[in-house]
């Protein structure tokens, strides 16, 4: 019998995973797990004072896993009904018998789930604050543009945005695990531009939070955006050589992105890694750490499980400078005769694959001013382009703009020019500041790197 609309409104996440494994286990999955997403989001645009757009969209994703022996397969759909997850059990199941046989799926054994009860509750994910009115995300983004605006060498504002969402979602499997958790953020950014035609500059500011109590003024993300860019008026090429280079703290966390994909179990078990054999060695000065910790209040790379029901905890990657540990869900683990480190992340599309949350690095004591007077002469590096990464050998090759550095002190903003080197000699010397910030998911402080390659004039 057909769903009816009251049937339909009533199904939650939570009912529907259970739903999901029900019509699995009738289609003659021998273990399965389910994913369910509900999200919503709400963003407004504008240009010159007036609307330029606003999007409202509401969303359901079902996934599902189902295994049969060593088989698997995953089937996604957007639609609750019971028709549709009846249909998805049995494609999976089909897909499921003619699929290749892989030594190293399978679902966790049950002593190794979070304990039951496990929930976000304390993480403090979910803003209790209503969903915002759309005037108000709108006004948000007029002051933003307008305190941007009222610099008199910025001739114009690309965009202003404001906008909230909120997804919740819910896990549950044959294992016995089940749980789930709501997550908000809210945004809110400006992008300014000086200039015209060729000598055209621009920058922005975006903040983000979980918390719409906690995002800063309209005003200052706007003036932080013209500031940015009225200070890349007049950019330049740098000399061509051998230069230090100081990544600012926007785009210091690149380089640790660069380690972690390093470290991630799916390229080590492919052997296509450049820390492949590096376990227990040095790969970032004796004096630094870093630390993964999924369990730190109100940032969004927080979760009280993973993608597989294992409970997530503190832990070190790199202890006073070497690698202590991969990055790993179970399958990975079970290639590389390990123990997950409960950093499964997936989709409703996909099955499982290691992914990090929240990190943090040991910063310094100095500030990037300090840095850059240490550097005396070199790059100062605030945005890059592309990406020319080998992930085999760590070989580094990004554009870059930003500011040269003379006598410790910036000289004048530059464009257009290539840094290179290798990540091997690039970590293994970088200085940190102290100016990392607090509220993002990956906190790294700008850092000092002793010597690249920099391509300019």
């Amino acid at each position: 019998m057909p769903d009816t609309a009251a049937e339909i409104a009533r199904n939650t996440p939570e009912t529907l995973a259970a739903a999901l494994l029900d019509a699995a286990r009738h289609a003659g999955a021998e273990a399965a797990d389910a994913l369910v997403v509900a999200d919503s989001a709400l963003s407004i645009d504008v240009r010159d004072g007036r609307l330029e757009q606003a999007e409202r969209s509401e969303g359901l994703e079902l996934g599902l896993r189902v295994l049969i022996g060593r088989r698997q397969a995953c089937v996604s759909a957007s639609d609750g009904r019971s028709a549709t997850l009846r249909e998805m059990a049995e494609r999976a199941v089909a897909m499921a018998r003619e699929a290749p046989e892989d030594p190293h799926v399978g679902l966790a054994d049950p002593a190794q789930l979070a304990p039951a009860g496990t929930d976000a509750v304390g993480l403090e994910l979910s803003d209790p604050a209503a969903e915002p009115a759309p005037a108000a995300l709108q006004d948000a983004a007029q002051q933003a543009e307008a305190a941007a605006r009222a610099h008199p060498r910025i001739s114009m504002i690309e965009s202003a945005s404001a906008g909230w969402g909120r997804r919740d979602m819910f896990l549950a499997a044959t294992n016995g695990f089940s749980g789930g958790y709501g997550r908000t953020g809210s945004h809110l950014s400006c992008v300014a531009i000086t200039g015209s035609g060729t000598g055209m500059e621009r920058d922005w500011c975006g903040e983000g939070r979980v918390f719409a109590a906690d995002l800063p003024a309209p005003e200052e993300v706007g003036r932080i955006a013209a500031e940015r860019t009225l200070a890349r008026a007049g950019a330049r090429k740098p000399p061509t050589g051998a230069f230090p280079v100081v990544f600012d703290e926007r785009v210091a966390g690149s380089l640790i992105g660069h380690l972690l994909a390093a470290v991630n179990g799916t390229a080590v078990a492919r052997g296509a890694s450049w820390l492949r054999e590096a376990m227990g060695e040095a790969v970032l000065p004796s004096g630094l750490s870093l630390i993964e910790d999924p369990l730190r209040p109100r940032l969004s790379g927080s979760r009280p499980f993973d993608a597989e029901g294992l409970a997530t905890a503190r832990r070190e990657i790199v202890a006073a400078g070497r690698l202590t540990g991969w990055v790993l869900d179970l399958a990975t683990a079970r290639k590389l005769g390990m123990q997950s480190t409960a950093n499964a992340s997936r989709g409703t599309a996909a099955p499982p694959a290691p992914s990090v949350g929240n990190v943090m690095l040991t910063q310094g004591e100095g500030d990037r001013a300090a840095l850059l007077r240490e550097m005396g002469r070199g790059l100062l590096v605030t945005s890059l382009i592309g990406a020319s990464i080998n992930p085999t050998t760590g070989d580094y090759s990004r554009g870059a703009s930003g500011f040269w550095v003379e006598g410790g002190e910036i000289a004048y903003p530059v464009n257009e020019c290539t840094i290179a080197g290798n990540l091997h000699d690039m970590l293994a010397g970088i200085v940190p500041a102290n100016d990392a910030r607090p509220h993002v998911a990956v906190q790294v402080p700008s850092l000092l790197v002793p010597g690249l390659t920099l391509a300019g004039a």
